[in-house]
């Protein structure tokens, strides 16, 4: 499946086919998965040619996380990286048995650091909408990463949300 368009996560690649369910490919949509959503965010945001809808995909959400918490995440990643990276990715496939091994890519700190301080800010969505932007976002109610919950009452102000309560930070349901 190619993507055009579509932003991965954080320590993923060419996992666009993930979302093949959901995710709508054309010329005039933008769309991320997790770490990826600030990206197509970001673009859509500094987009001067035409962008019809924006597809955020359990998009990372930690602004409700004090910062106690997001230093925990960078030091721990710091102190054992293989560890941090296989502890997160046993949650990012919370409750699912698939496998994910095709679309690992090695996380940077950088990233994790991006992604953790990234505050979606209403005034910016805002923008977006009066553009005449479409936005989705697309939430599991048991991911393990983000609170969903938090997320989804930020975003359904802005937003047409679609919340599965059966599903995780990868929209999949255990089979």
């Amino acid at each position: 499946m190619i993507c055009n368009n579509f932003y991965s996560g954080f320590c993923f690649k060419n996992e666009c086919e993930i979302f093949k369910d959901y995710l709508e490919i054309g010329d005039f949509i933008i769309s991320g998965f997790s770490y990826g959503a600030i990206k197509a965010f970001k673009q859509a945001l500094e987009s001067e040619t035409r962008v019809d809808k924006l597809q955020l995909f359990s998009p990372s959400f930690f602004q409700n996380k004090d910062e106690k918490f997001k230093k925990m995440q960078k030091l721990f990643f710091k102190k054992d990286e293989k560890s941090y990276i296989n502890n997160f990715l046993e949650n990012v496939k919370y409750p699912q048995i698939k496998d994910i091994k095709e679309y690992l890519n090695t996380g940077k700190y950088e990233e994790l650091e991006d992604l953790l301080n990234f505050k979606w800010i209403k005034e910016d969505i805002e923008k977006l909408i009066s553009k005449g932007i479409k936005i989705e976002v697309f939430l599991g109610g048991n991911d393990k990463i983000i609170d969903s919950l938090a997320a989804k009452e930020f975003f359904k102000e802005f937003a047409t949300v679609y919340y599965f309560k059966d599903k995780g930070h990868l929209l999949w349901v255990k089979r």
